[in-house]
């Protein structure tokens, strides 16, 4: 069973309230995100025939979870957008200038929560605002709660696994070089991926 679900016991002639696990109604509060065990991963398809793979090494977050109504949840998240990484210096490097990010310029990239939707089981749908390049543009992730743990330093963690998709161009991202056998080098097409833990707050 999810964070956020609640068992519907309810009849078609009533409108009464479901009630809700206390168990997860426990997990309801504040949570910061752990950098440490937390990945903020893209792929990107290169030259049209193989995939390049980053991510964001530093990031700060958090979390509001209402376990008894997911719709009161909520997430913020603030990224470095210098801290991109994609295992080659001169790569990371030319996303970082004014081809791609212009880091100077912005250096961060923002996500502001305003819709959470329990689908059933541990499966949630995420939607917010995700700003790059100073243009906000919705970004719907979908989510699952893989569970909730309090680790040997008795921090009391949760965690969840995320995917979308997004065309950067719908952000101002959009250089690009033709390549002789047709197609592109970098698609337009991004996938993004989360691991994200969380600490809860006292």
């Amino acid at each position: 069973m999810g964070i956020f679900s609640r068992k519907n016991n309810a009849t078609a002639t009533t409108t009464a309230p479901a009630p809700v696990n206390p168990d997860l109604a426990a997990l309801t509060g504040e949570y910061t995100i752990d950098p440490s065990h937390t990945t903020l991963g893209f792929v990107a398809r290169h030259a049209m025939v193989t995939n390049v793979k980053g991510s964001f090494q530093e990031f700060t977050g958090t979390l509001h979870l209402d376990g008894s109504d997911p719709s009161r949840s909520t997430a913020v998240l603030d990224v470095e957008m210098a801290s991109i990484d994609t295992g080659s210096a001169d790569r990371d490097g030319h996303l970082k200038s004014a081809d791609f990010f212009k880091t100077e310029e912005f250096p961060k990239m923002t996500f502001r929560s305003t819709k959470v939707e329990a689908l059933g089981g541990d499966d949630y749908r995420l939607t917010g605002d995700l700003t790059i390049l100073g243009t906000t543009n919705p970004l719907t992730i979908d989510l699952e709660f893989n569970g909730a743990a309090k680790d040997p330093f008795g921090n009391e963690r949760v965690g969840f696994e995320g995917k979308a998709e997004i065309l950067r161009s719908e952000w101002g991202l959009t250089w690009n070089a033709a390549l002789e056998t047709g197609g592109v080098l970098v698609s337009d097409k991004i996938k993004l991926n989360f691991d994200i833990s969380a600490i809860k707050q006292a």
